[in-house]
């Protein structure tokens, strides 16, 4: 017995060291400066949207769906926090994260958490997006505010992530959408992805935390995804089967909605903007963004909020640069989502594309 314990201590001491490690390689920078991650929020955007959708225990709301919150708002309120500098608003958030959602025996977080419910988890399933965006922002603030524990409890997650709903099908290194309900074996037409869930900005983090996993095979997997959309002239679903070729799944609207909206952003945060990868979203969307019919590749829900305009003008910003409008540079909430991807798209272009503002 005690030469396990020993055996342990060991384990924990190396595991320690190797983030201890990655501290000391981080650059030092002050809280407010420009890191990986995007280029800092400005302190008066943060804060109205912490006022509007972030309680005082640390709960992101989703007000567009219900009021509940899930592990994709804590996740996306993480990265917000840390590129404000809030480190006390970032713990909050995390302390609730880790103490309502972390609650499944894999080391993944349950996706869904409502108010109205008791108990307040209504489904124990993950959601893969949520996982890696609350590793991601663990990596980032671990690292860049010198925090073990944000590192130690990232790595966890990574790794469970990696095992868990990262696996090869068909050929293809896939990120499953949750660890239960989208592989070959649970549906006819699976295995079932959602290109939305691959954080391309978030890989080489999660290569650092948790290097068993191929991260970078599975973004180069994600991108020819969105490639072999992008080729054939047509938009990426919102749940594509893999079953053969890539095709809207059974079961679900066969259109380029809310989820997929959240593709370009990705790509251009992690500096992969290609005309042609990104084209036929942007002919998509002439005079305003909005969820797309697969088949005919036309807009059928026109998105007027200015978080969804601001995923627009990115495409613009980065393909043409075209400079971003004056209302879309002020930041005001309307609902959670777009509001979130208002702000993300705000640092995407201060970071990547300042000419444009």
């Amino acid at each position: 017995m005690k030469a396990q314990d020993n055996d342990r201590r060991r384990r924990w001491a190396g595991c320690l060291a190797l983030l201890l490690g990655w501290l000391a390689a981080a650059a030092p920078a002050p809280a407010r400066a420009a890191a990986p991650g995007g280029a800092p929020i400005a302190a008066a955007d943060w804060q109205a949207y912490r006022a509007k959708f972030v309680r005082e225990d640390g709960r992101v709301v989703d007000d567009g769906n219900g009021g509940i919150s899930h592990s994709e708002s804590q996740g996306y309120g993480l990265i917000l926090a840390y590129l404000a500098g809030d480190r006390a608003g970032f713990e909050r958030i995390w302390t609730f994260t880790r103490l309502e959602l972390l609650i499944r025996d894999d080391g993944l977080a349950a996706w869904k958490w409502d108010p109205a419910a008791n108990p307040h988890v209504t489904d124990i399933n993950n959601a893969s997006d949520g996982d890696l965006l609350i590793a991601y922002a663990l990596g980032l603030a671990g690292a860049a505010w010198k925090i073990p524990a944000y590192l130690v409890a990232g790595r966890k997650i990574a790794t469970a992530l990696g095992e868990k709903a990262v696996r090869r099908e068909g050929g293809k290194l896939l990120l499953m959408p949750g660890v239960e309900g989208f592989n070959r074996a649970d549906r006819p037409d699976g295995p079932v992805v959602n290109l939305s869930y691959w954080v391309f900005e978030a890989f080489p983090v999660m290569s650092r935390l948790a290097p068993g996993t191929d991260w970078a095979g599975l973004s180069d997997q994600g991108l020819a995804l969105v490639d072999a959309f992008a080729k054939a002239g047509k938009v990426f679903p919102e749940w594509t089967s893999l079953r053969d070729e890539p095709a809207p799944a059974a079961g679900f609207e066969a259109v380029s909605g809310y989820n997929a909206l959240r593709v370009p952003l990705y790509v251009l945060r992690a500096g992969l903007a290609d005309r042609q990868r990104l084209a036929t979203i942007q002919r998509a969307w002439e005079g305003g963004p909005g969820i797309v019919d697969f088949a005919s590749g036309r807009k059928t829900t026109p998105l007027p909020e200015p978080g969804y305009r601001m995923l627009q003008a990115g495409l613009a910003c980065a393909l043409g640069g075209a400079r971003i409008p004056d209302d879309l540079r002020r930041f005001e909430p309307t609902l959670y989502y777009p509001s979130t991807l208002h702000l993300l798209g705000l640092s995407t272009i201060a970071d990547r594309y300042p000419q444009c503002l």
